[in-house]
């Protein structure tokens, strides 16, 4: 199972906006933000078949495609039965990848047994996704087995599976670790989050505005093909306005020359 090579997306994630429960109004900022695409999170706003289909619906209405399905299985829960569920959530809403956390503790905090544990799931939840047409993403995140370069490259050849693939998403401290990530693990990144709103809170007091520009380059240099999604995270996801979406995603298509 390889990826297609479709041009990539530029959308954002549903977990913006929290606070807001319809999923019709979620879509109307899709429409109004020039958004290509939105990836459904599994907490709130798509949490079974019925809402996937209805979320499906509407994209498919207002021409917006379905990136990506941020589910909450944790890799190492060895729950068949959940992670099915996920899959056929995933596939009713007409998302290609799932999104999952790998594990609950650092790389450098797992030993071999959990590690072993995590590649056998891992392995499981492949075969189970592969047969729905599903890539598995880890998000890129700290607490997680994947919180670092070394570690997510070792554990991807350990799973030795194709349709195994990560996200990108900067902490916003480190840039030259960040840029070298990206350059090592291309050929495996499905999507990118990017936060504005996080690089503001991570950089405090010292804001870099030219961090994330940086990181753009670096995607596009590489030949990222995949899907670039602005998240709001934390408080901000709760009181986050459409406004700012509108913003964020018209900055992005400017830095890479494809305004709508």
């Amino acid at each position: 199972m390889k990826r297609k090579g479709d041009d990539m997306l530029i959308g954002f994630t549903s977990t913006s906006f929290r606070q807001i429960k319809k999923l019709d109004k979620i879509v109307e900022i899709a429409v109004r933000a020039n958004a290509d695409c939105i990836e459904w999170g599994g907490d709130i706003h798509v949490k079974d078949i019925k809402s996937a289909l209805y979320a499906k619906k509407l994209c498919d209405d207002a021409g917006i495609k379905i990136c990506s399905y941020g589910s909450y299985y944790r890799v190492g829960s060895k729950k068949a039965e959940e992670w099915k569920s996920v899959c056929e959530i995933a596939k009713a809403l007409g998302a290609s990848s799932v999104r999952v956390w790998l594990g609950n503790a650092d790389s450098e905090k797992t030993d071999i047994d959990t590690y072993m544990t995590l590649v056998e799931d891992a392995k499981n939840i492949c075969t189970v996704a592969a047969d729905y047409g599903l890539f598995v993403c880890p998000e890129c995140h700290d607490n997680t087995y994947n919180n670092n370069t070394d570690a997510f490259l070792r554990i991807h050849s350990d799973i030795g599976f194709e349709n195994f693939r990560t996200y990108f998403q900067s902490r916003y401290r480190r840039l030259e670790y960040d840029l070298d990530r990206i350059e090592r693990t291309a050929p495996h990144i499905e999507s990118v989050h990017i936060s504005y709103s996080e690089q503001m809170r991570e950089q405090f007091p010292r804001y870099n505005p030219k961090y994330i520009d940086m990181l753009l380059d670096k995607i596009i240099s590489v030949g990222f093909d995949g899907n670039l999604l602005v998240e709001y995270t934390y408080l901000f996801s709760y009181f986050g306005m459409s406004s700012h979406m509108i913003k964020d995603i018209e900055k992005i298509r400017k830095k890479l020359g494809c305004v709508k």
